[in-house]
């Protein structure tokens, strides 16, 4: 049985919740793939409003600026992938089992979610890949994360770091080393498909490439403890 999707979005990301209407969804739907086909900086509120037929001012009534739009979208898919996480890993007992799922699902090619028709969760994936790190390497930051942007990405990690945990208590980085997954599982793919040079596998473009190198990081780290 399928698990229903649930996710509550920090409402200090927009002016109206973009889910609420058809108009909003259809902002979430063509920003995703503007973002993906242009890239975040060629990316405008004007192109989006003459790709979904309306008018700026009616994206500006959803959200204060692109950046915001872009925070929203990556914490949705942090959410959404928390959800995944949890759903795939849910009847192992065996933590080591566990922490090689949450690897697969981090560095192989996310397939589009059928529960959310107006989120492209294949081209979203490609998008924090390539864009995401704009959410929070800005001057920013601090500010955006009082109002808790980044809550659903440090879940993500504590879920991941838990798990971590469960492998070997004695290990003093289980945070730090989940936050390395998820962005390694991002760059390697990244380099791997557009800079070979910085990988050891650029010939083969293979994920199950990514997978193994993140299991020996990973494993061999815990075993050090």
């Amino acid at each position: 049985m399928k698990l229903q999707l649930q996710i509550k979005m920090n409402e200090a990301l927009f002016l109206r919740n973009p889910e609420s209407s058809e108009l909003g969804k259809n902002i979430l739907k063509y920003s995703i793939q503007l973002i993906y086909k242009t890239g975040f900086e060629a990316f405008t509120f004007k192109k989006l409003a003459e790709d979904i037929g309306t008018t700026e001012a009616g994206i500006y009534r959803y959200f204060e600026n692109k950046h915001k739009l872009l925070v929203y979208l990556t914490a949705w898919y942090w959410c959404w992938l928390e959800f995944q996480i949890s759903f795939h890993t849910n009847n192992i007992k065996d933590p080591t089992v566990k922490l090689k799922r949450v690897i697969k699902l981090l560095a192989t090619a996310i397939e589009d979610d059928e529960q959310t028709s107006y989120i492209n969760e294949s081209l979203l994936h490609q998008i924090i890949i390539t864009e995401g790190s704009k959410a929070y390497l800005t001057k920013q930051v601090g500010e955006d994360n009082k109002q808790q942007f980044f809550k659903p990405y440090k879940d993500l990690c504590a879920v991941i770091g838990k798990i971590i945990t469960e492998c070997s208590a004695k290990y003093k980085y289980p945070k730090s080393l989940a936050s390395t997954i998820i962005e390694m599982a991002h760059f390697q793919n990244f380099f791997m498909k557009n800079l070979p040079s910085l990988t050891d596998f650029g010939n083969t473009k293979e994920e199950s490439e990514i997978i193994d190198f993140l299991n020996d990081l990973v494993f061999t780290s815990l075993k050090k403890s």
